[in-house]
């Protein structure tokens, strides 16, 4: 008798049905990813972090209290959420110890049941820093200043690209074998930086004891996410710094070093490009970056002095006032081309609150005429004219809304302009700091 049976093919591809979706930044970062992941990592099973170190920064208001996140993912002040630390992140452990430290002061609980790091990250060692420092410190007399974290991330990514990188399987295998690859590193270093001073045996008895305190977290997140996809778990992935941030895309040499548009999360967790369903992109109502480089849209004026006051534009990271500018289609334009959002967050939409008019950027000019690119220099981007479309404000308060209908008619204007120039849905919108803070369209 014939016994017709499920398809091996079909019932592998269901199984595998994708459950991932990515939130990026699209603008120079500080958008408020943070709190989009707060907000969606209620109904998923786990939330990663795939690249940068603890040069990121994403804050989550909770009940009135601040949780400030650089190397652990957001999603970890949910008692139910696992949190993987992916192989494409750099790992600064006396950081993260002090980053789970302060935040258990603040309310963080039984975080070390769901922490997961992988055992291919590479580490971020304290010369890392001083050489990132060392570095700064020559571009800045050469007027060529990038406005670096200083928090050894460039080196640490230097060090894993000249493949004498240390990781965190390094420091949990034989010591001796860490060791030897600890005093090399230094050694490579201090060829390159003679002033650099490194305690190196003092350094190895206090990674002695890192090896065993993070010991039982780390694990190969490379099979854990495969299994995880494979049973159908709910996957949420956290990109740290922006898409005008990226290596390869952004704004080059003004620019993080790893890759943080939609490509990284591939890279820097070990996942398929199949297995992502959705690219959420979080965009603040206008435009912020810290540090040098070009920013064609910048208000060197007094709404410029509103927008960072209103705003509260300190990095959380670097302690910098932000520079602030009216919003970009053309750069969001650009980033979308990149990362293929499938919908926006609009944050800070109530820190425009009291203005008169708005304007978008909506074409760049470079030589006069009208450009279909965005510009690979900082040279051309710095160049560029910037054509406006002027729009009137709504100069009513938007923070206690939660409907979108109940928005003055001007926001609501001012988001449908955005949504119909980007072609790409705008799902959420915040109007204040809590969680509670999102209108969900």
């Amino acid at each position: 008798m014939d016994v017709c049976m499920e398809s091996p093919r079909k019932k592998s591809r269901a199984a595998e049905e994708s459950k991932v979706t990515v939130i990026l930044g699209a603008q120079w970062g500080d958008e408020g990813k943070g709190k989009v992941v707060d907000m969606l990592a209620i109904n998923v099973d786990v939330v990663c972090r795939c690249q940068g170190g603890n040069n990121a920064g994403h804050t989550v208001v909770i009940d009135g209290v601040e949780y400030d996140f650089h190397l652990l993912p957001s999603g970890i002040i949910h008692p139910k959420c696992k949190s993987v630390i992916g192989n494409g992140v750099v790992i600064h452990l006396p950081g993260m110890f002090d980053e789970i430290q302060k935040n258990e002061q603040k309310g963080l609980t039984n975080w070390g049941e769901r922490l997961i790091i992988s055992d291919r990250a590479h580490l971020v060692f304290d010369f890392h820093q001083q050489v990132d420092g060392l570095q700064e410190q020559e571009n800045d007399k050469k007027g060529q200043g990038l406005g670096t974290t200083k928090k050894g991330i460039g080196p640490a990514y230097s060090s894993k690209a000249t493949r004498n990188g240390i990781r965190m399987g390094d420091l949990l295998g034989n010591f001796a074998t860490f060791q030897k690859k600890f005093e090399n590193l230094v050694n490579t270093y201090q060829r390159m930086f003679p002033t650099l001073k490194v305690d190196v045996e003092k350094e190895l008895a206090k990674y002695e004891v890192y090896a065993e305190k993070v010991r039982p977290y780390v694990r190969d997140t490379v099979s854990y996410l495969d299994k995880a996809i494979k049973e159908g778990k709910k996957i949420l992935v956290e990109g740290a710094n922006a898409a005008m941030l990226d290596i390869d895309f952004g704004t080059y040499p003004y620019v993080t070093s790893s890759n943080c548009s939609v490509g990284g999360v591939c890279t820097g967790l070990g996942i398929s490009p199949l297995r992502i369903r959705e690219v959420i992109g979080v965009v603040k109502a206008y435009t912020t970056r810290v540090g040098d480089g070009p920013f064609p849209t910048e208000l060197h004026d007094s709404i410029g002095d509103l927008m960072q006051s209103r705003g509260g534009e300190i990095g959380v990271t670097t302690k910098r006032k932000r520079r602030c500018g009216w919003l970009d289609i053309v750069l969001l334009q650009y980033t979308n081309m990149i990362n293929g959002y499938t919908a926006l967050c609009l944050t800070k939409l109530d820190i425009l609150d009291t203005l008169p008019e708005l304007k978008l950027a909506v074409a760049y000019k470079l030589n006069g005429k009208k450009i279909s690119y965005f510009p690979s220099t900082a040279a051309d981007l710095a160049a560029v004219e910037v054509e406006y479309v002027t729009m009137p404000g709504w100069q009513k308060s938007t923070e206690n809304v939660r409907k979108f209908e109940d928005l003055p008619e001007n926001a609501k204007d001012y988001v449908n302009r955005v949504e119909d120039l980007l072609k790409v849905p705008v799902k959420w919108i915040g109007v204040g700091k809590g969680r509670e803070s999102i209108i969900t369209i």
